[in-house]
């Protein structure tokens, strides 16, 4: 059978057609490189940290909105993460530890990647977005959420393999919650960070050409703190100091805010420097690596159509209180890093002191990226203050742990801190942020602060009972 002459030429017309509304809607959509650091709190140059460098988080802090009073809603990786990730409250995630899957509880919740997946976008997944534990479940896909991903990868690097040279002040603990640090020989690429960043690299000069949304899970400062030895030279040990921490510092703080006995494990000054020094070392590699991050999306010309996402799973205790780590409801561990540079918004280079929350990430990222998410977020859109950094906005952060049988539960508004233990039955802590950031008096039995704690009380009854009452319905 003949076909006529133009008949070829139509059917290349008829590509390039489909092929450039494909470019077009690409070019409608805005990308998003969503960068979750495992433990990292506030000690970055950004946000006013004096010695610790980290000259490309700074760069990207330049290009958008820095919040200084972002909170997490459960310091320890698993449930923060899922409550991030679903924009769901832990009460209704029912995460509080680092082993149950969370779609054993919530089988049908659209997780933030999986609504961009749902809308068109090539979403994946490059180091820990999900939790797995560290190291030890390092290149596996722990727990990961596969409706999530188009694509993972899982990096493994010399930090892993060379795990037996870690020097562990706490050899009674597990390396991923010990005291212990290892100065690493080779290059910053032999690394599992390092590794990572390579990966990330490789997926978006691939997927360039396609709207995505690749999440890139770097490792440290997580315990074991692990870089190579240029990173701990940064940092001479007789330049790092511990907090000084008042004598009767713990005297009117509840028994169960104090989860670290002895306080600093037990361990010398200089053991706790060695530490500290190593966890600024690891930002500092950590920090290398997002700078290669960056490097690419400049080099691939994507920078002004992707928004760049850079959060801490929850804050980082450093001695203060004499405690370390996470799983305090203390300030330090509460708070986290959180920085967004979106190309469609006004703020650059600007420090935002609004109170926010991290289940105010994925309702945002939907905001920005005209995607309809689900109903029930905890959450609000943080546009208004991308915008303007200064705009009004009233919303409290509620923080919660849980420990042996009870609960911890925080809340956070701009001038107070105020948690109970076990609904106050194992104490009350209450501290004014305008006199005393670092949270050395507690206020809350002072009778001059009782109103104080009564509206406090309040916020933490109402904002839980909704939470409960929103699981007993779904069950």
């Amino acid at each position: 059978m003949n076909h006529p002459r133009w008949l070829p030429t139509l059917s290349f017309l008829f590509v390039a057609m489909c092929a450039a509304s494909h470019s077009a809607l690409a070019a409608e959509k805005t990308n998003v490189l969503f960068i979750a650091v495992d433990d990292l709190n506030d000690c970055l140059g950004c946000f006013g940290d004096p010695q610790v460098k980290s000259p490309n988080i700074d760069r990207l802090a330049a290009r958008g909105v820095r919040f200084n009073h972002a909170y997490c809603q459960f310091p320890l990786c698993s449930p923060s993460r899922v409550s991030m990730l679903t924009g769901l409250r832990p009460d209704r995630t029912r995460i509080f530890e680092l082993k149950t899957d969370f779609r054993t509880i919530l089988p049908d919740a659209i997780t933030l990647p999986q609504a961009f997946k749902q809308n068109g976008y090539f979403t994946a997944r490059v180091g820990k977005i999900f939790h797995y534990g560290v190291p030890g479940d390092i290149g596996t896909n722990g727990l990961d959420d596969a409706r999530s991903w188009n694509q993972v990868v899982n990096p493994r690097g010399r930090d892993k393999d060379e795990e037996s040279k870690v020097i562990n002040y706490t050899p009674d603990r597990g390396l991923g919650s010990a005291m212990c640090f290892y100065i690493a020989d080779g290059t910053d690429e032999e690394q599992t960070d390092g590794k990572s960043a390579t990966g990330a690299i490789r997926l978006l000069e691939a997927h360039q050409g396609e709207p995505f949304f690749l999440g890139v899970g770097f490792y440290r400062p997580h315990t074991p703190y692990v870089a190579p030895r240029r990173y701990f030279d940064m940092y001479p040990l007789d330049t790092i100091k511990l907090p000084d921490n008042p004598a009767d510092d713990q005297d009117d703080i509840p028994k169960p805010a104090l989860q670290i006995q002895p306080f600093n494990y037990g361990l010398t000054d200089e053991q706790c420097r060695e530490c500290k020094r190593a966890y600024f070392a690891s930002i500092s590699f950590m920090d290398a690596q997002v700078g290669r991050l960056l490097d690419a999306l400049d080099r691939l010309k994507l920078a002004d159509r992707t928004i760049v996402v850079l959060w801490g799973d929850h804050g980082y205790l450093l001695g203060e209180h004499g405690q370390w780590m996470k799983q305090s409801l203390f300030e330090e561990s509460a708070r986290v890093p959180l920085i967004i540079a979106a190309p469609m918004t006004k703020a650059r280079d600007q420090l935002c002191q609004r109170i926010v929350e991290t289940v105010d990430i994925y309702p945002t990222l939907a905001d920005l990226s005209a995607i309809a998410p689900p109903k029930d977020l905890a959450g609000a859109s943080l546009r208004p203050l991308l915008n303007d950094p200064q705009a009004a906005w009233n919303r409290p952060a509620f923080t919660q742990v849980q420990r042996a049988g009870f609960p911890g539960r925080s809340v956070r508004v701009e001038r107070w801190r105020y948690t109970e233990w076990d609904h106050g039955r194992k104490g009350a802590e209450l501290y004014d942020h305008d006199h005393d950031p670092r949270e050395f008096k507690n206020l809350a039995h002072d009778p001059q602060y009782a109103a104080v704690v009564a509206e406090m009380r309040g916020l933490l009854a109402k904002t839980f009972a909704d939470e409960k009452a929103q699981v007993k319905a779904e069950k």
